[in-house]
């Protein structure tokens, strides 16, 4: 009789009814677990509060109306940005409308398919660079592996944005101060859930202000020292640089410092925590399923040489792209993304009324039971099915969809696959009995107390 395959971590369900704290007392702990369950097969669920209401969607129409069809109806929500503000500022994350049109004209060509070529060299170097920090780690011992999937995915950042490794000093205290950040913010600000005036303070905690203010100065350092050396004509040929000098074809201007720093601090939030949570995954779910482990593996051979590969290596690692976007399906890095309505809208025979929190929620539409086979299950396989390529086509939204789908989205997909391959072919990653991950929502999803693997040389 054959075991079946282990399932892997999914957080529990809350009841179906709770009262407002309590839900507001979840939430604030863990955005997954603070969901019912009856979301994993709800085309639209709706919930309210005394100050707004909320309606999630998981109907393919209705994702696609909000998210392809109308998206400056939806714009994004003013409530997501209240405790993301003191880093990201006016980054375009945060914006809508016109702003954000022009932010995305100037940042778009630096992410175009030929770009991805260009910056293929330095995502190399960061996976060879982690697979020799991991050597001291590889005893058998357990190694918390979301710090060094961290580290790596930093050191990609850096040397792809500024051509500096993770070591140069300034590199290394953004990162330091940024996981001291990540630690001082909670997922819950005030301006959240209540409707505040501009005028009224946020209530961010010293330590989450203080920790921004040291990473924007940071990046400002790093942007002035860039803009020095594209006046003197030496500035190195990289996504800083690109983006720096592109100018808006419609209006004819360049981001001015300050802009600049809003964009830097949200290429590395969103290229780093994001890249960082979905490679611990992935090295997680291999370890779960070590017969997929070999066929990593086995197909990361085309890697075996040191020297730099030809860009096109990336095309042979099919399998490993399938772990990747497997692991993305199970655990999206942003769980979820908020919309608010503009209109006055009818939604599933029910009234919307306008200034509606828009929920649309990859966590719930990647696991969706009337959507995907076998939903909860790790299955690389099932993009090659008909329900597979369906369901990539319609409920799969890592990186979200339409007009403002990440930027970065294929370069994501790079990244992820190269270092997945690059350490799969390295080391072995087994499984810590004792301390399985519990997965849980602040602003990516991450292990509760990490994500613990044993590492062993393969050769």
């Amino acid at each position: 009789m054959t075991t079946p395959a282990p399932l892997p971590p999914k957080p529990p369900a809350r009841a179906d009814k709770v009262s407002l704290w309590r839900y507001l007392r979840l939430f604030r702990q863990d955005i997954l677990s603070a969901q019912p369950q009856r979301l994993y097969r709800a085309w639209m669920a709706e919930f309210r509060t005394p100050f707004f209401r909320s309606y999630m969607c998981n109907q393919p129409d209705l994702v696609d109306l909000v998210l392809k069809q109308r998206p400056d109806d939806f714009p994004k929500s003013d409530r997501i940005s209240e405790g993301l503000r003191p880093l990201l500022g006016n980054s375009v994350f945060l914006t809508n409308g016109e702003t954000w049109k022009r932010q995305r004209r100037i940042i778009d060509p630096a992410f175009e398919g030929g770009r991805l070529r260009d910056t293929f060299p330095a995502m190399w170097a960061a996976g060879q660079a982690a697979v020799a920090r991991l050597n001291t780690a590889a005893d058998g011992k357990p190694v918390e592996i979301e710090a060094h999937s961290s580290h790596a995915a930093a050191d990609v950042i850096f040397r792809t944005l500024f051509s500096i490794p993770i070591e140069h000093a300034v590199a290394a205290e953004v990162f330091d101060q940024f996981r001291e950040h990540q630690r001082t913010q909670p997922v819950l600000n005030l301006g959240a859930f209540v409707p505040l005036p501009k005028w009224v303070p946020r209530f961010h905690r010293k330590k989450t202000r203080e920790t921004a203010a040291v990473i924007r100065a940071l990046i400002t350092q790093l942007t002035q020292d860039r803009m020095v050396a594209i006046r003197a004509g030496e500035a190195p040929d990289d996504l800083a640089t690109k983006i720096m000098t592109t100018l808006d074809p419609e209006t004819g201007a360049r981001f001015d410092t300050e802009e600049m720093v809003d964009q830097v601090a949200i290429f590395f939030l969103a290229g780093h925590e994001t890249s960082a949570s979905a490679l611990a995954w992935a090295l997680y779910l291999l370890a779960l399923h070590p017969d997929w482990q070999e066929k990593v593996a086995a197909e990361a051979h085309v890697l075996a040489s040191p020297v730099l590969p030809e860009f096109s290596v990336v095309s042979k690692l099919r399998l490993t792209r399938d772990v990747f976007r497997e692991a993305l399906r199970l655990y999206p890095p942003v769980p979820m993304m908020v919309r608010e309505n503009r209109c006055p809208e009818t939604f599933r025979k029910r009234d919307v009324p306008v200034g509606s929190q828009i929920v649309l929620s990859p966590w719930h539409l990647h696991r969706h039971e009337r959507l995907w086979d076998d939903p909860d299950s790790f299955d690389p396989a099932r993009f090659a099915t008909e329900n597979g390529k369906d369901c990539l086509r319609h409920a799969y939204m890592p990186f979200s969809a339409g007009q403002r789908v990440c930027t970065g989205a294929g370069f994501a997909m790079v990244e992820g696959t190269l270092l997945l391959a690059q350490l799969v072919r390295a080391y072995r990653f087994d499984l810590v009995d004792e301390r399985p991950p519990v997965p849980v929502a602040h602003l990516t999803v991450r292990g509760k107390d990490g994500i613990w693997l044993r590492l062993t040389p393969r050769d």
